[in-house]
């Protein structure tokens, strides 16, 4: 045998003495730990099991309050809720209370349903199911009318970053309606119509209700836009009063105004100097008609040509030559029309 194997089987020998060694001294922490990774699953899959198990019977309970309630059987469907709040699990026994103040709403015990409500929002640490809570004890306030109560639990829902705001507004504006502010009732609806981020469904519904306002007397929306608008306007003085429309002091110096008859000095007006009222008398009714064209066998007269003169015997006399001369005025009368009354010049 060889030095080379000797030392080789010598280094394996040491190495399987270490391993006996380390076994011996970390083998049963490895162990425990492994049997514990294995208890702690199996904790863990059995309180998933008991929790389902309880949540499964809770939600029987819950279902089982909403069945005697649609049979009519408050009375048992709120006893079966207050044993559903004290032994139920999981976030059941909340789902209940919220049921329990909408029973009592229901039966009519407005107060005790607000008091639960009030319970829930205050012992509440979720803050959606704390506004949620808030927002129903606003809708029992609105039959009583009161304004200041429904205020006091939405004012914090009315901002546009609450998932809430609208149903909060439509709270608002039922409640002031009840309370005869039907112009508050309307501001109120209408800022749910004008909110983008309303339902379809909701705006039609609101609409019905600001048109029932209006039939009641509210102010119509736009006239009420409108009168906030002048008020405005006249409160910031930017309203600017037109000048009066027969102010001659508008018209820039030299001009004539539109409704005075005076012709300036230096033209000659066309118009008549008859007074006013004899020009209303001689002013037919009917629009003039036009005069009919003179007859064909007048002499027709060119701009700027010789016309002779008659003689004293009738004859024509021979024009001058390179003068012109005028035609003397028609005697022939122009038949005019029945209809126009004045004589031309």
């Amino acid at each position: 045998m060889s030095e080379e194997t000797i030392f080789r089987e010598v280094d394996e020998e040491l190495r399987r003495d270490r391993l006996r060694t380390g076994w011996r001294r970390y083998g049963p922490y490895l162990i425990g730990a492994a049997v514990l990774v294995v208890l702690v699953v199996a904790a863990n899959e059995g309180w998933n099991w008991w929790q389902n198990g309880n949540a499964a019977r809770s939600s029987d309970q819950f279902y089982a309050a909403l069945d005697l309630e649609t049979g009519g059987d408050l009375a048992g469907a709120q006893k079966a809720l207050d044993q559903l709040i004290a032994q139920g699990s999981g976030q059941y026994p909340i789902l209940a209370k919220f049921k329990q103040a909408g029973l009592l709403a229901a039966q009519g015990k407005k107060d005790e349903a607000l008091a639960g409500y009030d319970a829930l929002a205050s012992g509440q640490g979720n803050q959606r199911l704390k506004n949620l809570a808030l927002l129903l004890g606003a809708n029992v306030l609105v039959d009583k009318g009161d304004v200041a109560g429904v205020k006091q639990r939405i004012q914090g829902l009315l901002t546009s970053d609450e998932p809430l705001h609208n149903s909060a507004r439509e709270t608002l504006g039922l409640t002031q309606y009840k309370a005869g502010d039907l112009n508050g009732a309307r501001d109120s609806l209408e800022a749910v119509i004008n909110d983008p981020t309303a339902t379809s469904e909701a705006r039609q519904r609101l609409q019905l209700y600001v048109s029932q306002l209006v039939a009641q007397g509210a102010t119509p929306p736009a006239t009420a836009q409108t009168a906030d608008s002048a008020a405005s306007a006249a409160a910031s003085g930017a309203a600017a009063t037109p000048p009066a429309a027969n102010d001659n002091s508008a018209v820039p110096a030299g001009t004539a105004a539109a409704t005075d008859n005076t012709a300036p000095t230096g033209v000659e007006s066309s118009q008549p100097s008859t007074p006013d009222a004899a020009l209303d008398l001689a002013v037919p009714s009917a629009p003039a008609a036009t005069a009919p064209p003179a007859p064909s066998d007048a002499p027709a007269l060119s701009t700027g040509a010789a016309v002779p003169l008659p003689n004293a015997d009738g004859t024509q006399q021979a024009p001058l030559p390179g003068t012109v001369t005028q035609a003397p005025a028609s005697t022939t009368t122009t038949p005019t029309p029945a209809a126009d009354t004045t004589t031309s010049k």
